[in-house]
């Protein structure tokens, strides 16, 4: 057996010359003009401190002021030492450098007590009893490393900051700067990210928290090390009843308040960071890094409840698709050791790999039956699941369930709280998306880009390239409108033959519900999303000219097709593009740009940039024709009635809402565009790799209820909006038309409902 190595215990001679050193040292330091000794130390220049420009991030917000995003090494709030509370500062001082106003950067008294204890330690120098000023020169320009040369840098700096600065100057340069854990510089930032508060609304136990953590923010951490940190918030309180700073009562108070500290590092929540996102890299495009370092905000064009009901709106229903399509298995599985430190590395280790996806808790199952699962989660808690949490899971519990889904130890799950208790759940493959705008401005009031922005940072909103399906008909029947249709013209919904067709030889256009109507009009086409009747009426109006008509409405042509299939929405949209179609639509007819509105300021309130101003509509801005916007509305409004759409009406209770589900083929893509209250929205539903959504699933199964949700929030204080007739329209045969083609719509009627004489494009579908 190696014999154990005795411990170091210096010679007497040298703690001796260690001691008189020290006393050498201090002694002159301690009379008036004991700075002059350290006049040869060679030190820094003090600028950072006298020209204090502390690193601020970039902070995203709402319209409302609600924080949705913050970037940067280092989370601080500057915060002038006039406006912090009395008791902040009383509570630091009291535990750090309670003669702080009295000394001249060092404090002789706890100096002097601090080497007795050094001394007593056979001389290591363990105490520093450093002053504030001392930690404002350590904390800008010294490592913390316990050396004599360090030491006289430090109190040479002292001396020299303390010429420099007036306390108060002082005092504010290390209540600002000083790091207290969680990535938070300055207690201002500590008061958010742990209590989610300002300063001034602290509570003294709260206060003498914050207090306690520039000693050792680590081991006082109250969201890592919650024991500790209450340990040195009762010494804080302690020293603070000590010296007269508080009463007995307010201490007994303190002592007994409980304290509810966020673990979520008081960070902005969860929603919108793909909003956040926007604002960062228009920021760091026009500021680079001193976007991230000097204070700038930017304050966006969303409304906070409405980004947040967005999200959940999203969230809700994308999970709701998932378990109407199965439990899919475990997302991962090890070998899991049986016991001991070699389990606790490898269930670790597999659970690190697991995306943090906030609601959805990775676990490793440990024991696995039909009536009770036990898991352990990334924290080392163990749960048991059972019951009514088993219930989506069960499939994978049974006796016969497949190898590729059954649960047994080693399986990789997700758990989440429902209804008080625990259940397995899974996280949806599917992508979404959602965006909502003001139809006057074109200004986002709300995004959701993905379901988890953990999950995936591709922001289908403004990236994804998707089909459109039926959601493109409104823009194509409104070529129609021009040409002298109208919402009563009648059109077969009948088989197309085109045998004599090139072009479409192998093509043969189909309703979703493979049944034909026969003559219907073309408000009962659109309202019930008649495919058939919409390829025909295309086919008489001329696809070059319905194609090109698309134009008005924003969309990008070389993305769409120059054949009949332009009709069924064949070619490819973002979210926000058909968000900006469809405000032209509810706004009368006025193109505005989709963009989330962004204004940029210093930290003194000056504003560096702004875009997407509100600013009225101009005729200049017309691209589409009053009562061709009208027509539409009212067609759009018979959908959310009675038609595709109806649930919006039903669910809702209003009547000024218009909308379009599309659908496209195989059930790949599933969407709802629609507007009401001068709000526009769009939802989206569908694989990244493109594959089907299910056969009983469309754009009224996925992406309405997802509208719905939003719009019941963001509608709840908005009047219903009846539009204004405009000039120029008048009724035939029960319906609008353009007063000019009044005296003609009964032979538009004729002609639509015959095959068009023209060939349609030799190009294939």
């Amino acid at each position: 057996m190696t014999p154990t190595a005795p411990m170091y215990q210096p010679s007497p001679l040298r703690v001796a010359a260690r001691a008189a050193l020290f006393a050498a040292l201090l002694l002159p330091l301690a009379a008036p003009a004991g700075a002059g000794v350290l006049d040869d130390v060679p030190l820094p220049d003090i600028g950072a401190v006298t020209d204090y420009r502390p690193k601020i991030p970039l902070r995203v917000y709402s319209a409302d002021k609600v924080l949705i995003g913050e970037f940067g090494a280092e989370r601080r709030d500057f915060v002038p030492i006039a406006k912090i509370p009395a008791m902040m500062k009383a509570a630091v001082l009291s535990i750090e450098d309670a003669r702080f106003y009295e000394h001249g950067g060092i404090d002789w008294i706890r100096a002097l007590g601090a080497a007795k204890a050094n001394l007593a330690s056979l001389g290591s120098f363990r105490q520093g009893g450093s002053t504030i000023t001392m930690q404002v020169a350590r904390n800008f320009f010294l490592s913390r490393d316990k050396t004599l040369p360090r030491k006289l840098t430090e109190v040479a700096l002292a001396y020299k900051i303390e010429q420099a600065l007036s306390k108060d100057q002082i005092l504010e340069v290390y209540m600002n700067q000083i790091y207290l854990g969680q990535r938070s510089y300055g207690f201002a930032s500590a008061a958010r990210t742990y209590f989610g508060k300002s300063l001034d609304s602290l509570s003294l136990a709260e206060t003498a928290m914050l207090a306690g953590l520039p000693q050792n923010p680590s081991r006082h951490n109250p969201v890592s090390n919650p024991e500790r940190a209450q340990e040195r918030q009762r010494v804080v309180l302690k020293r603070m009843l000590a010296l007269g700073k508080i009463s007995e009562a307010q201490y007994r108070r303190a002592l007994a308040e409980p304290l509810r500290v966020r673990r979520d590092g008081g960070g902005p929540g969860a929603g919108a960071e793909y909003v956040a996102e926007l604002a960062r890299q228009a920021a760091h495009a026009r500021f680079g890094q001193a976007a991230y370092e000097h204070g700038y905000t930017v304050t966006t064009s969303i409304n906070a409840a409405e980004q947040s009901a967005a999200y959940e709106a999203v969230r809700r229903n994308a999970v709701a698709y998932d378990r109407r399509h199965g439990y899919r298995g475990p997302e991962a599985r090890i070998a899991l050791p049986k016991a001991g430190e070699a389990r606790d590395d490898a269930i670790a280790e597999v659970l690190q790999k697991q995306a943090a996806i906030a609601g959805f808790t990775p676990a490793v199952v440990l024991a696995a039956s039909p009536k009770r699962v036990r898991v352990v989660t990334r924290d080392g808690e163990e749960v048991e699941v059972k019951g009514a949490g088993l219930e989506f899971a069960a499939p994978a519990l049974a006796p016969a369930a497949k190898a590729g889904i059954r649960l047994a130890p080693g399986a990789v799950v997700r758990i989440a709280q429902s209804r008080g208790a625990w259940a397995i759940t899974q996280v949806p493959q599917v992508a979404s998306a959602f965006v909502a705008l003001d139809a006057q401005t074109g200004l986002v009031r709300a995004m959701v880009g993905g379901f988890d922005y953990q999950l995936q940072k591709l922001n289908h909103v403004t990236q994804a390239w998707r089909q459109p399906g039926s959601s493109i008909k409104p823009f194509v029947y409104s070529a129609a409108l021009e040409r002298g249709f109208f919402p009563g013209t009648t059109i077969l919904d009948e088989p197309l033959d085109f045998s004599g067709e090139k072009a479409y030889a192998n093509w043969s256009p189909r309703n979703d519900d493979n049944l034909f109507e026969g003559p219907v009009t073309i408000r009962h086409a659109l309202t019930h999303s008649r495919n058939v009747p919409t390829v025909r009426m295309l086919r008489a109006l001329d696809v070059d000219y319905a194609r090109e008509h698309l134009r008005r409405f924003g969309f990008d042509l070389a993305r769409h097709p120059s054949n009949l299939t332009l009709a069924l929405g064949t070619g490819s949209v973002t979210p926000l593009q058909l968000a900006g179609a469809y405000a032209v639509l509810a706004n009368g007819g006025y193109r505005v740009e989709p963009a989330l509105g962004m204004l940029i300021q210093d930290r003194d309130g000056k504003v560096l940039f702004e875009s997407g101003k509100p600013r009225p509509l101009q005729e200049g801005a017309r691209v589409l024709d009053a009562r061709n916007a009208f027509i539409l509305d009212s067609m759009l409004r018979d959908v959310a009635r009675v038609g595709t759409g109806a649930q919006a009406s039903r669910l809702l209770g209003r009547t000024d809402l218009a909308g379009k589900t599309g659908t496209t083929s195989n059930a790949i893509d599933g969407w709802f565009a629609g507007y009401g209250g001068n709000v526009v929205a769009v939802s989206w539903m569908g694989y990244d790799e493109p594959r089907s959504l299910g056969g009983r699933e469309f754009g009224s199964t996925l992406a309405l209820p997802v509208w719905v949700d939003y719009m019941r929030v963001a509608l709840a204080k908005l009047p219903q909006r009846e539009r204004a007739l405009p000039e120029g329209l008048v009724r035939a045969n029960g319906d609008w038309v353009y007063a000019e083609f009044a005296e003609t719509a009964p032979a538009a009627l004729e002609s639509a409902t015959q095959e068009s004489a023209a060939a349609p494009a030799e190009q294939t579908p």
